[in-house]
């Protein structure tokens, strides 16, 4: 079974979709650790209920990037992490943890990349006047939102969208691809890790 920490920076929906699938045994992983950039944020609620360990940090306490990233790997490390999973999490991976992790650091995000990277994606989605968006769940390299491609699932985008209701959909969709993608992964031992 592997090992995964989970990194978010926000209300942690996708976060507990995943604790649910593992607690239901629909994706056969074991969350050792959530790790939030926002001490603040609803995620760290979840994660306490949940029974999680929680590494917090606020990255203007470090002189960079890669001095909390090292402290990141030791709390990895002592967890015998196996897999980093993004869920939400707002900051580039820099190239301290993508040289610990290489092609073990896995991002969902809510467009049909390569279309919309970066953030509010589904904000350029609706003013890009596009009939179509989704999720793609990626591999993480040092690009933002670049990195190989895992899974992806198309969006209608209806006549008369909001934000909101399209918000709706993704998430619908993400919750329930996110954790088969995952344990579809680690069941084949990485089928896409070549």
């Amino acid at each position: 079974m592997k090992q995964i920490a989970i990194f978010a920076s926000g209300s942690g929906s996708n976060f507990q979709a995943l604790v649910d699938s593992v607690q239901n045994g629909s994706l056969q992983a074991s969350v050792k650790l959530l790790v939030c950039d926002q001490p603040n944020a609803f995620v760290m609620e979840r994660a306490k209920a949940a029974g999680i360990p929680i590494f917090a940090f606020r990255a203007k306490d470090y002189k960079g990037k890669e001095e909390f990233e090292k402290e990141i790997i030791v709390e990895l490390q002592r967890r015998e992490v196996d897999f980093i999973v993004l869920a939400g999490y707002m900051r580039l991976i820099g190239p301290t943890l993508l040289r610990q992790f290489p092609k073990r650091i896995i991002n969902i995000h809510p467009s049909l990349l390569p279309a919309f990277p970066g953030k509010d994606a589904i904000g350029q989605a609706l003013e890009g006047g596009v009939k179509y968006t989704g999720v793609t769940i990626h591999f993480v390299d040092e690009g933002m939102d670049t990195g190989p491609i895992i899974e992806q699932e198309v969006v209608r985008i209806s006549s008369g969208e909001t934000r909101g209701s399209l918000q709706d959909k993704i998430q619908h969709i993400e919750h329930e691809l996110y954790p088969r993608t995952l344990n579809h992964l680690f069941l084949t031992n990485g089928y896409l890790m070549q």
